[in-house]
């Protein structure tokens, strides 16, 4: 190989691994590379802010299964992608953030912009370094792709000085080679399983979203089948199991481990499937499991195995093929079951609210081949009761408990599938963490759809501190003015308009059937401010 500047072979590298798309907010120190991008195989998609990038990306990763690839400014820009970053880290996407610095030469001179960025990145990545030398740039990078995309998935940093991509290097770009994770644990340990599974008498299985990375929700239903076991979504914000399935029971909640608690609390034979336990705000200290609770934890992460309560078997196993030989084991012994009941609300003890009405019509209009980003948050429910996440790669929910994912999050899924017709959910509190968002959909001709669910207020944070004044003791009273955002009222269709994105306001029932027509056949990005209050 030739040698050639860095930041030649850098869009090498990315060209042979495939990244079609770089998005990010320039700056600077990046100028080197960024000269190229216009020339290269990867198309710079611009955000107007940091986590609007690293948004588009999460979302991009999450349906096309794939890496994707964030480009960051230097201290500050790495520090405005953080919030975001927290959410990948936390939903297990892998991000491969590239920032840019002004030269290892400087590093003695304390200047401007100077950080120590492997250190800021550190509690949001999976792994985070700096290229010190051009004669490992494509090296580094292919270690990071390899890492980001290694179950546990999650995003990586690499720190890419100017003076180091302006060297020359004769590294040949190559294509990253992933390791294989398909590993099924042994004969005796799925023996094990089946046989403690079968003891109890109230089984429960709590899956997440290592089910939907494996592509394991055939055998996941197929075991809980085999079990009579209602299942419970944990850190399930994809579809790991039809939610029409007569298993599913629900989902868990992120808040507090009280309300977990009371639903695994009677549970005697307990199989957890590709998630941590519990991911709760306000977790309990002590177990929620019954002492007596027979406990068969699956995972590609090791750590997340007993992490935090004790368990009776685990196997850091592939959960599709491991779920797979345990429906196997479980047929072969034949052993009869009971099913556990699983209930859920009637649709009389639903209140027809404006959402509960735009839900119900949207499932009504809505093409097959749709797919929804929901941070729709307290608004959620009426959304997934109409349009229940049924097929793999159709649904994505916010992870993590960072806000702003919805928007970009939904221009990221349709750039991974423009296959699909694809409307993202958001609140007006959540917009407007990333609401210029609609501008790079506008610039790019990126066809989603969006969904402001306005309440004027951020309700999450009454729900909770209505919990709050529970737990204390304290009597009921007024609202924290600072939950309220309806002084000045946000005019979210007029401020699509002046980022390019047409929009429409919708505030009464009779409104809502052509709000939604228009918004399923407007060809380019559509906003509809949907007053849920």
């Amino acid at each position: 190989m030739s040698a050639r500047p860095g930041k030649v072979a850098l869009f090498e590298q990315l060209a042979v691994d495939g990244m079609d798309y770089m998005f990010g907010n320039p700056g600077t120190v990046e100028q080197g590379f960024l000269d190229l991008a216009d020339h290269s195989g990867t198309d710079y998609v611009l955000a107007l802010h940091e986590g609007v990038a690293v948004g588009m990306a999460d979302g991009y990763a999450r349906a096309a299964q794939r890496p994707a690839l964030v480009q960051l400014h230097s201290g500050v820009g790495l520090g405005n992608g953080i919030g975001l970053l927290y959410q990948a880290k936390r939903g297990g996407s892998p991000l491969v953030v590239l920032v840019g610095e002004s030269g290892i030469r400087y590093d003695a001179m304390d200047a401007q912009m100077a950080a120590d960025l492997v250190a800021m990145a550190e509690p949001v990545t999976k792994y985070a370094t700096r290229v010190v030398d051009p004669g490992s740039l494509l090296r580094v990078l292919r270690r990071a792709v390899k890492i980001a995309m290694t179950p546990p998935r999650g995003p990586v940093m690499v720190v890419l000085p100017a003076d180091v991509l302006d060297q020359l290097t004769d590294e040949p770009a190559v294509p990253t080679v992933l390791p294989s994770t398909r590993v099924v644990p042994a004969g005796d340990d799925i023996a094990r399983a089946a046989e403690l599974l079968l003891a109890g008498s109230h089984p429960i299985v709590l899956m997440g979203d290592g089910v939907a990375v494996s592509g394991a929700q055939a055998e996941l239903a197929a075991v809980a089948d085999r079990l009579g076991a209602p299942v419970w979504g944990v850190n399930s914000s994809e579809v790991n199991l039809d939610t029409t399935h007569p298993r599913f029971a629900g989902n868990l909640g992120h808040m507090f481990g009280r309300d977990s608690a009371r639903i695994v609390g009677e549970a005697d034979s307990v199989l957890i499937v590709g998630t941590y336990v519990f991911p709760e705000v306000f977790p309990e200290l002590a177990s929620p499991f019954r002492p007596d609770a027979r406990i068969v934890h699956i995972d590609l992460d090791a750590y997340e195995i007993a992490k935090n309560f004790p368990v009776d078997l685990g196997l850091v196993a592939d959960p599709k093929l491991t779920l797979e030989a345990l429906a196997g084991e479980l047929a072969r012994r034949g052993e009869a079951v009971k099913p556990v009941p699983v209930t859920r609300p009637a649709a009389a003890e639903v209140p027809e609210t404006m959402m509960e009405q735009f839900a119900r019509e949207l499932a009504r209009q809505a093409p097959a081949e749709l797919a929804v980003f929901d941070e729709a948050l307290t608004a959620s429910g009426p959304l997934t009761r109409h349009l229940p996440p049924r097929l793999p790669g159709t649904y994505f929910q916010t992870r993590g408990g960072s806000l702003g994912v919805g928007i970009p999050g939904a221009l990221g899924v349709k750039l991974a599938r423009p296959d699909l017709k694809v409307v993202g959910f958001t609140g007006d509190g959540g917009s407007m963490y990333t609401i210029q968002a609609l501008w790079t959909a506008a610039r790019h001709h990126i066809d989603a759809k969006f969904v402001i669910c306005n309440n004027r207020r951020y309700r999450l944070l009454d729900l909770n501190i209505e919990q709050y004044w529970r737990e204390l003791g304290i009597p009921s009273h007024g609202f924290p003015d600072a939950f309220d955002l309806s002084r000045p009222d946000i005019r979210f269709a007029d401020l699509a308009a002046s980022l390019g994105v047409p929009g429409l306001r919708v505030e009464k029932p009779e409104q809502v059937a052509g709000a939604i027509e228009t918004l399923l056949s407007h060809d380019g990005p559509f906003l509809i401010d949907l007053i849920t209050e």
